[in-house]
């Protein structure tokens, strides 16, 4: 491998802000790289629907063959500032901002492969690689990959397991919003005719079990706003959260739960309340018995890695193309911290996740 080239592409990647839902610079970047290959590259309409000032990237080779390479553009932080460091064995930051390599590990192994591809003549199958938008928010950009619908399989560029590891088992997550509205009163004047919405959901949460519910579920309450003043009594309080399992009936019984109880608090002193839900990404699993499992071991595998398939209580692009019937796996890139100032990968891995790729798309 070309390692030299692999670290250009990243950091120059790395150093494009492009938050999610601002993906644009990055993509105009992508379209501009692809632009000398012989390919048919496209920006699909999914901002209409994403609310990002871009659509996905997606191009393709031939006719779009049957397999799917992806690593989504948006990064969680800013890169604006960044100052990658190329240690003997590693790229990090320079400590005070992330490195991006979550995602821009996985966009610089596809360019890479893209480039490689080409100026060295390999053989290889038709393809189609994407480059999604806001993955670190809402999924909503691989949630509305428009793609051609021969593709039967996907290999996600994005897990911080080291290479090797991958992941055939993901959490569904489902996300919620209650509002508790009671009646606002002076609080000195007149406290007894009013209907505290503070104290309504502090009742209601104190009956909520967070945190780690069983191997396999966790509930978390992540917001809540309420209140105007402190001298008057609170009209509504906005509390949001999520469940996430691999068990989609679990979930939907803790949602009913959870509702429940707000309901039958609200209603005791006169408030009421207003849930609803939905469903941020679905759960999945690629068994034993599938081909794209057996392919994931071969190639792995093939490039002198021990395979490890690992389960997730986290979501991914992969989630979103299992949802639309493209079995897919999230494959470890080696992305290691992410989303902290801490963030690196190792050049080895940086290297062999390149290799896979490569061998993803090689004709043997």
């Amino acid at each position: 491998m070309n390692n030299d080239r692999l670290i250009e592409l990243f950091i120059k990647t790395a150093k494009i802000e492009a938050l999610s839902g601002k993906e644009k610079p990055l993509s105009d970047f992508i379209r501009e790289f692809l632009s000398e290959y012989s390919l048919n590259v496209v920006e699909d309409n999914s901002a209409a629907r994403s609310q990002s000032n871009s659509g996905n990237i997606i191009c393709s080779k031939g006719d779009g063959g049957d397999i799917l390479l992806l690593s989504h553009m948006d990064t969680a932080r800013t890169t604006r500032d960044v100052k990658p460091v190329i240690k003997s064995d590693r790229i990090t930051s320079g400590g005070d901002t992330v490195l991006g390599v979550d995602n821009r590990a996985g966009i610089a192994v596809l360019l890479f492969t893209i480039e490689k591809l080409h100026k060295e003549r390999i053989n290889h199958k038709d393809f189609t690689i994407a480059f999604t938008t806001c993955e670190e928010t809402t999924l909503m950009g691989s949630k509305n990959l428009q793609i051609n619908g021969k593709i039967k399989k996907g290999f996600v560029f994005d897990s911080a397991f080291r290479p090797g590891t991958f992941i055939n088992s993901a959490c569904g997550s489902m996300g919620f919003e209650v509002k508790v509205k009671g009646k606002a009163t002076h609080s000195a004047l007149a406290p007894e005719k009013g209907i505290n919405a503070i104290e309504i959901a502090a009742k209601a949460i104190s009956q909520i079990k967070q945190g780690k519910i069983d191997p396999e579920t966790t509930v978390n309450l992540g917001t809540i706003k309420g209140g105007s003043a402190v001298n008057v009594i609170p009209d509504l309080v906005d509390i949001s959260g999520e469940v996430r399992s691999f068990n989609t009936d679990k979930v939907l019984n803790i949602i009913e739960n959870i509702k429940t109880i707000f309901e039958t608090e609200a209603k005791k002193p006169g408030a009421t309340s207003e849930f609803i839900s939905i469903w941020d990404f679905m759960p999945y699993q690629i068994t034993e018995e599938d081909d794209l499992f057996r392919e994931t071991y071969k190639i792995l595998t093939k490039v002198g890695l021990n395979p490890k398939p690992v389960s997730s209580l986290s979501g991914s692009d992969a989630n979103s193309l299992n949802s639309m019937g493209i079995q897919a796996i999230n494959l470890g890139i080696g992305a290691q911290n992410p989303h902290s100032n801490d963030e690196f990968i190792l050049l080895e891995d940086l290297n062999k996740t390149a290799e896979i790729a490569l061998e993803l798309l090689k004709l043997n």
